[in-house]
């Protein structure tokens, strides 16, 4: 099996020399973020896909579109290799129940719109270790889209598509972005601009409609995090100033304020009133 990323996608290829199958199980969808799916494609042999009572039986060129927060199961009867590339369903430009309905669905290696999308995976499952971390954010992305239309082909939804659909979509994937990335102290707007080809200035533009600036984005989900992590019993005894560090965080005296602003107490403050209230 080898597995890489190409920003907020995760690709996997896992290769059977044999008959088999593979089970998704509810303690597996326990250990998992329930917001991931991902869209299983065929590159050698055929495997059958099972989810949600509908199967999809896929050839070499096949594939289908999978739910990691419901059970499922993968049968192969010859030797095969599967691609599998993951990503947050939120990146995916449709409403909830449209993407329930695609789950376990079979899309044809040479049925148009999807095609494309065949090819281009198929194409990534040879390469996907070659890429720099930024030419892989715009590999990644652009896989993305290409799923995205051969999906809302399939809905018969492609001129429903809004036209604010692709600057909706780069913002998603910014905010994926920007979550994975968090623990590098280096993260700031301009890491952000560099690693998705836009200019720093178009960044910012992007965010104007949104709640809170890219720069605030990265302090507010910093911050989150560090609340998180002093509240969990089991890191209690972690120095505050190596929690603060493990997401990004390295000056402890702006940390301390960014954090008072924030939730009105120091954090260790904070740390000692939420222990207090835990052993009451």
């Amino acid at each position: 099996m080898r597995t890489g990323r190409l920003g907020a996608v995760r690709i996997g290829e896992l290769s059977a020399s044999k008959p088999g199958g593979a089970d998704r199980k509810r303690q597996h969808i326990r250990l998992m973020d329930a917001d991931i799916c991902k869209v299983d494609v065929v590159t050698q042999g055929e495997i059958l896909v099972e989810q949600l009572g509908r199967q999809a039986h896929l050839k070499a060129g096949d594939y289908a579109l999978v739910d990691l927060s419901h059970t499922a199961h993968w049968r192969n009867t010859r030797a095969s290799r599967l691609l599998s590339i993951a990503f947050p369903r939120r990146l995916l430009p449709f409403h909830a129940d449209d993407v329930m309905s695609l789950f376990a669905v079979p899309f044809r290696a040479d049925d148009a719109p999807g095609a494309l999308f065949s090819s281009t995976a198929r194409q990534l499952a040879r390469d996907f270790g070659n890429f720099d971390p930024v030419s892989g954010v715009r590999i990644g992305t652009a896989t993305l889209d290409l799923l995205t239309v051969a999906l809302a082909g399939r809905l018969d939804r492609g001129a429903e598509l809004p036209p604010d659909v692709p600057q909706h979509a780069l913002i998603l994937r910014i905010r994926a972005f920007i979550e994975d990335q968090l623990a590098d102290p280096d993260l700031k707007p301009e890491t952000v601009a560099r690693a998705h080809h836009v200019s720093l200035r178009y960044l910012y533009k992007l965010f104007e409609g949104e709640q809170v600036s890219v720069t605030g984005l990265i302090r507010q989900r910093r911050l989150d995090h560090c609340r998180r992590d002093l509240l969990d019993p089991a890191l209690r005894h972690v120095p505050v100033s190596a929690i603060a560090a493990r997401w990004g965080l390295l000056n402890a005296a702006h940390f301390a304020r960014a954090f008072r602003a924030a939730y009105g107490a120091s954090p260790v403050e904070y740390r000692r009133l939420a222990t207090a209230a835990g052993r009451g």
